[in-house]
């Protein structure tokens, strides 16, 4: 891989990357049981320092945020010490951490928070998901509907959250609006059938994630807050209708969301480029996209086609903790083992090797 596009640098807001990749948020179950980052949450996000931008598994905001078992929070003074570490040892080693905001929503069981409460939710709608939990896999319950005034409480959770990764010594934070999760279920309309502001047309289901992303940026500073979006993405059991019903709800919201000056654009992309091109012309920042399926040799091709700035690494960083010089010195890459992505201590999570030096 000697695609000169990525490796030109970029300023980021406050910070300056090296070049355009970075890591993509994923989820590793390796939390302790209190949602505070394990001990080896340090050494895996610092081995992959070198990708310059390190964005975060999806880290809860408040109980009700938790969907899965062992994923971190960022929402008590215990969690702020746990991050701490982690973004000590990312920035010892020349990178910068971005925590990324995940509330999950209905996606959720009560077997896997720590108050045992049903999940919430824009509607009382099942996502009739198959979802992992300390005693084995079982179905998502029908959620709790918020209230108008709880809505707001969430914006709370977020903003405090957001505060709370600043204190930790982050750099920045990303608000999970996609993937099925929470603010993502209020843009679709069969998991939102409100009748009140935040339900019914474009602008009412997507007024939530905007009210989101204003108490974020107000607390902590547009030039430290990024969003990640999906349209069109059916995880979680959502539907966001046909074309043009999602080109009309992103269009509005990416519109919207470019007013407040975020510092940038995550875009989990399934294939519409027109939809793409059309966020490009109205985001005043940076734009990363992600896409299922690329290559090592496609890697830069959202990039070199003017769509992107910086295309993140899921997989490939995953498994290559050097994948930076791998893909600069066009060296082979280890191979994923599906089998540890979940299931705690290094084994998959620390111990993949590195390139060897003479």
């Amino acid at each position: 891989m000697t695609t000169s596009s990525l490796w030109q640098p970029l300023t980021l807001g406050r910070l300056e990357l090296p070049h355009r990749l970075a890591l993509a948020p994923m989820t590793r179950n390796r939390a302790n049981p209190d949602g505070t980052p394990g001990d080896l949450a340090a050494e895996y996000y610092s081995q992959r320092a070198s990708l310059g931008l390190v964005i975060t598994e999806g880290t809860q905001p408040s109980e009700d945020g938790q969907g899965y078992p062992n994923t971190p929070g960022i929402y008590t003074p215990e969690h702020v010490e746990g991050w701490r570490k982690v973004a000590d040892a990312v920035h010892d080693k020349g990178g910068h951490l971005f925590i990324q905001l995940m509330h999950v929503g209905r996606i959720s069981h009560p077997d896997n928070t720590p108050h045992h409460r049903h999940p919430v939710a824009p509607s009382a709608i099942t996502a009739e998901q198959d979802i992992f939990t300390p005693t084995g896999k079982q179905k998502t319950t029908v959620p709790r509907e918020l209230t108008t005034a709880e809505i707001q409480g969430v914006v709370g959770e977020f903003s405090h959250a957001a505060a709370s990764a600043i204190a930790a010594g982050a750099d920045g934070v990303e608000i999970h609006a996609a993937n099925g999760y929470l603010l993502h279920q209020f843009l679709a309309p069969n998991a939102n059938h409100r009748a009140d502001e935040y339900g019914g047309s474009v602008e009412n289901r997507a007024r939530f994630a905007i009210e989101v992303a204003q108490a974020v940026a107000g607390e902590i500073g547009a030039d430290r807050t990024g969003i990640r979006i999906s349209p069109a993405f059916p995880l979680g059991g959502l539907d966001e209708g046909d074309t043009e019903a999602v080109r009309a709800q992103y269009r509005h919201l990416v519109g919207e969301l470019a007013k407040l000056n975020l510092v940038y654009l995550h875009v989990h992309h399934l294939g519409d480029d027109e939809l793409l091109r059309s966020f490009r012309k109205v985001w005043p920042t940076t734009v990363l996209v992600v896409r299922y399926g690329r290559d090592r040799d496609s890697i830069a091709a959202d990039i070199d086609a003017g769509l992107a700035d910086v295309a993140p690494l899921g997989r490939f960083a995953l498994a290559n903790p050097d994948v930076v010089e791998r893909l600069q010195q066009g060296a082979p890459l280890n191979d994923l083992d599906p089998a540890t992505l979940y299931t705690g201590g290094s084994n998959g999570y620390t111990d993949y090797p590195a390139l060897t030096h003479p």
